[in-house]
């Protein structure tokens, strides 16, 4: 398989005459130096400054007007999800998360993803080198620069001055629970049922997936069958997801292990850093399945890889799945939903107007796998007419 290729349409820069002017916030100078140098290599970009916290990136934001943001989490006198949520109050600017791996970081940086950031990164480390960090960060900012501003945001983005007492009145840190939150009670559906637990649906979304799942997934009913989903996130931020989404939906959700089964009613997350396979468990009978969790290559650029997760779902579940490609940027997944809809599955892709960066649905409508054009708000509703048998119909 070839590499992805930037063929998103969001991918350019806000004005083909300039460059997307980036302003890096962290506290570290270390780190502060590292991005900007890596960063103004990457093409269409321009890095007009650095901050060392919050206070000094307000002043700026209003004096440089940067297209884009990347803030760290932990800093000294105000966390980034405090700044962030005043930024989208009072002068929007679309940014990007670049958090490291450590629980609190990854708790904080959903609730950023939660409060309007565009992306999470993690920073350099051993999975992930500076070299491909600042890729990955080049080709986000590229698109972040063209996306909508996020959903209760100021509409003006060339609004009046952050009050400096909002600043000022801001609490040093985000005060997070000791431990996570007990889940909510779920109806554990083991047994087999036929109609239902024959039946499987497989999602693959990157760039804006995170709030696209929440919304998808608290939707649904706790009978709904198994799901399977990759999510593209670094290692570590997987588990903190699932475990958001497991307390918010009324099904159960859970970072994959190897092994698991699929089970009517529960939801597996391939786990970052790991590609995700459906397999067929033999003792269990023809219409039942486990996930195959295992490190290996990157596919068309991921780890996990969309591609991986919808071609096994093509060779062992044929008609008995549902296919579903959401917002992203680039081609992951593409082919393998096509392949998905040569077995005789449904597939789904999300519409252009509700996807924060249309990369993934339109490359897999350009190669003929999608077959029915979804609002985002509709997705939950396709996926119970799909256990109803009703979605075959229309898709036919």
């Amino acid at each position: 398989m070839q590499d992805a290729k930037p063929t998103d349409p969001k991918s350019a820069t806000p004005n083909s005459a300039r460059a997307a002017r980036v302003l890096i916030v962290d506290d570290s100078a270390i780190v502060r130096q590292v991005l900007q140098a890596q960063l103004s290599r990457q093409p269409g970009i321009e890095v007009v400054g650095a901050a060392a916290d919050p206070f000094a990136a307000r002043e700026k934001i209003l004096a440089l007007k940067p297209d884009c943001v990347v803030l760290d989490i932990e800093m000294p006198r105000m966390d980034g999800l405090t700044f962030l949520k005043k930024l989208m109050k009072f002068h929007p600017v679309p940014t990007i998360i670049c958090s490291s791996m450590t629980p609190r970081g990854c708790a904080l940086a959903l609730e950023c993803l939660e409060a309007g950031a565009f992306e999470v990164v993690s920073k350099p480390s051993g999975n992930f080198s500076i070299g491909e960090v600042a890729t990955r960060l080049g080709e986000l900012v590229r698109a972040a620069v063209l996306a909508p501003v996020p959903k209760g945001a100021a509409l003006a983005r060339n609004a009046g001055a952050m009050p400096m007492e909002e600043m000022e009145s801001a609490p040093s840190r985000v005060a997070l629970p000791a431990a996570p939150l007990a889940s909510k009670p779920k109806i554990a559906n083991t047994a087999f049922r036929p109609g239902l637990s024959d039946k499987l649906i497989a999602i693959g979304t990157s760039t804006g997936g995170t709030e696209a799942l929440r919304e998808v997934l608290t939707a649904l009913p706790v009978d709904v069958p198994p799901i399977v989903m990759v999510q593209h996130m670094p290692e570590g931020f997987t588990k903190a997801f699932a475990e958001r989404l497991d307390r918010l939906c009324k099904i159960r959700v859970k970072e994959a292990e190897d092994g698991d089964p699929l089970i009517a009613g529960c939801a597996l997350l391939a786990p970052g850093n790991r590609h995700m396979r459906l397999v067929r468990d033999g003792a269990a009978g023809l219409n039942k399945w486990l996930v195959r969790v295992a490190d290996g290559p990157r596919v068309l650029r991921h780890k996990p890889s969309v591609e991986v997760l919808f071609e096994s779902c093509a060779q062992y579940a044929g008609a008995r799945a549902l296919g579903i490609i959401m917002t992203g940027m680039g081609n992951d997944g593409a082919t393998g939903l096509l392949s998905m809809r040569k077995a005789g599955a449904v597939t789904l892709g999300q519409d252009e107007q509700t996807c924060i960066v249309y990369g993934m649905p339109r490359e897999a409508a350009l190669c003929g796998a999608v077959q029915i054009v979804s609002p985002l708000d509709r997705i939950a509703k396709s996926i119970t007419d799909f256990a109803s048998g009703a979605l075959v119909a229309q898709a036919a």
